[in-house]
């Protein structure tokens, strides 16, 4: 009877093992942090496109273990509802940081030691220069419409750049010497060296030399001489370390706010947003002009051929960041070549 009874009663399902997470997904996991860790040691092409390989595999396993896990139509849900979350932090973000791109990162080193390549930052906007200029004790010059749009008018005579060179040859130019040269410092119009550089012709470069005396009656550049290691080898390098405006001279520091702002396509850094340091600020009428620069940086921004941006092409302001969180972006754009300027600091 209890066989009976046995044989007629209702076998349980046995519970379903959860599934495990495929032993390839784990190592593919392993794999992405040991080439992220040689990425950021070793700065390698192949090891960045092999992490771009790794991630993309990386996803469709994750989305083949959703479907079979869920569906297709949960895991689409799933999907959607993440990308909504990201949206609306995003939205809240730029809503209470009072700008409308409040996270940005790194590409370059011309702010190291300050800022790192690949480093994310947050960013604050800045809905009133003139306050923000006030509580930041930032040095603002009131110039002349007049004077402004003279300078305007022949822009280019603002590109200039302190270059040293060979007393015997003005072409034979370089930003950095060694110890106990013999050379002497002049300004180079950045503009005319790029035409030249361009057409292959280095040897015409003392065609952009500028005498001191003509430099232009907006912005006069004044220089030092700091240290750069290259390698195990220190040399001297050439910088701008102040500037004069309307008989107002200002000294760079480095206590100055660090912004963020839109390239145009006249500027030499375009396209792409720029993230540096105030150096000063100009007050023409009820515009402002701001004038910036690269910590790591030979000259300010103005030097290279890039405009100064106004008020309305600040994006914001860098509020804190965190490391190598911006290096999706890098390999995502192709940009994962790290620039010599990566291994130099100037020593001031």
């Amino acid at each position: 009877m209890a066989t009976t009874k046995a044989k007629n009663q209702k076998k349980r399902a046995a519970p379903e093992a959860k599934p495990k997470a495929p032993v390839l997904l784990l190592a593919s996991y392993a794999l992405l942090i040991v080439l992220l860790v040689l990425y950021v040691i070793r700065n390698s092409v192949i090891t960045g496109a092999a992490v771009i390989v790794v991630v993309v595999v990386i996803l469709a396993m994750e989305l083949k273990q959703s479907i079979r896990a869920g569906g297709v139509r949960r895991s689409l849900i799933d999907i959607g509802i993440a990308v909504l979350a990201v949206v609306i932090v995003f939205a809240a973000a730029a809503v209470i940081l009072q700008t409308s791109s409040p996270i940005d990162v790194v590409t370059s080193c011309s702010m190291v030691p300050t800022l790192q390549r690949g480093e994310m930052l947050l960013l604050h906007g800045i809905p009133n220069l003139s306050t923000f200029l006030s509580d930041h004790d930032v040095p603002v010059v009131n110039v002349s419409t007049a004077a402004f749009d003279a300078a305007m008018s022949n822009f280019s005579s603002e590109f200039l750049v302190f270059y040293a060179y060979s007393p015997a040859n003005k072409s034979d130019i370089s930003e950095t010497v060694a110890p106990n040269s013999v050379f002497d410092v002049g300004l180079y119009n950045q503009e005319c060296l790029d035409i030249y550089s361009t057409e292959d012709r280095p040897g015409e470069y003392y065609k952009c030399y500028v005498p001191g005396q003509q430099q232009s009656a907006l912005i006069r550049y004044n220089y030092s001489i700091g240290k750069i290691a290259e390698g195990s080898e220190l040399y001297d390098e050439i910088y701008t370390s102040s500037i004069t405006i309307e008989n107002t001279t200002i000294t760079e520091n480095y206590s100055n706010p660090i912004v963020v702002y839109k390239t145009n396509a006249n500027d030499s850094f375009y396209p792409g947003d720029v993230i540096h340091r105030v150096f000063a600020v100009m007050h023409v009428g009820s515009e402002y002009y701001v004038l910036t620069k690269g910590d790591n940086n030979p000259g300010l921004d103005i030097e290279f051929v890039n405009y100064p941006p106004s008020q309305n092409e600040i994006v914001g302001y860098y509020l804190g960041g965190l490391p190598y969180l911006g290096y999706l972006k890098l390999i995502v754009s192709g940009d994962l070549q790290a620039q010599a300027q990566c291994s130099e600091v100037i020593q001031h």
